[in-house]
């Protein structure tokens, strides 16, 4: 069979995906331009957004000022959100993009004044952009106080985003988790009598591994927001150090057997910066 022929078969079942571009909702100016584009930063940063942790208006705003100090231009951004899976809250890639870095100043040299000025007023315009459609992304994908969602699938939504990312060619990576990361399945529970446990460390990490759940991000740098947060009404909403000392324990080691390395756990806030 040729190529056209298994091209059009695809199209007709419906998966082309093999043959289709990496998702941008970016449009990029040096394609408008006819211009040779620079290479990107290599770097990319995935956040995931936990639609079962209801955060608070500070809250919210701290991701958002978080992704915004560490993206820089020539990076890729990918935004996720997750909760359970319910017809109407499932595990969705709410943005994907890729911004431009400017030109050298060698290329610009060997470029004219008038596609110059053109590119330079479009970047500036594709950072506006991002800024903007972020943003937006963002608030429309955390959680709502109207929304009781009782499960929350963690284990297995971040492996099937670390299958996604095995495509990237990125050469830093890092993971930008907005959950409580407390678990709330099928598979396990992170609560007990309607209150957070301490984690038995090793005897959750056997459950993933029983059930085939470990994920794969390797060389990743990760960063959580809003973990152990219980809402203010809760009864017994009490967070022992102990309780969220054993939480950090279990996602440090489980992040660890994933190949990549935890380095901000906030609690709820994280205090420091996406590096």
């Amino acid at each position: 069979m040729n190529l056209k022929l298994v091209v059009l078969s695809c199209c007709l079942l419906g998966s082309c995906l093999a043959y289709s571009a990496e998702r941008n909702d970016i449009k990029s100016c040096y394609q408008h331009l006819k211009l040779q584009a620079p290479a990107s930063s290599g770097r990319e940063l995935v956040m995931v957004i936990d639609e079962t942790t209801q955060l608070t208006k500070e809250l919210k705003k701290e991701a958002l000022s978080h992704l915004l100090r560490f993206v820089q231009a020539g990076d890729a951004v990918k935004l996720y959100r997750f909760s359970a899976y319910l017809p109407d809250s499932h595990m969705a890639l709410v943005f994907a993009g890729q911004l431009e870095t400017q030109l050298s100043q060698e290329q610009r040299d060997s470029t004219g004044q008038n596609s110059l000025r053109q590119l330079d007023s479009c970047l500036v315009k594709q950072n506006q952009f991002f800024q903007t459609q972020i943003a937006k992304r963002l608030a429309a994908s955390f959680g709502d106080t109207e929304k009781n969602i009782a499960k929350s699938e963690i284990f297995y939504s971040l492996q099937q985003i670390g299958k996604d990312w095995q495509q990237s060619k990125a050469s830093e990576k890092v993971l930008f988790m907005v959950s409580d990361m407390l678990e709330n399945s099928e598979f396990t529970s992170f609560y007990q009598n309607n209150q957070i446990k301490t984690l038995d460390v090793a005897k959750e990490l056997a459950i993933i591994e029983k059930n085939q759940l470990n994920a794969n991000f390797s060389e990743v740098r990760v960063y959580v927001h809003a973990a152990a947060l219980v809402p203010n009404q809760v009864k017994h909403g009490y967070r022992s150090g102990k309780v969220i000392q054993s939480l950090q324990q279990f996602w440090s080691q489980y992040f660890e057997q994933a190949g990549a390395s935890l380095e901000g756990f906030g609690t709820p806030s994280l205090t420091t910066d996406l590096r």
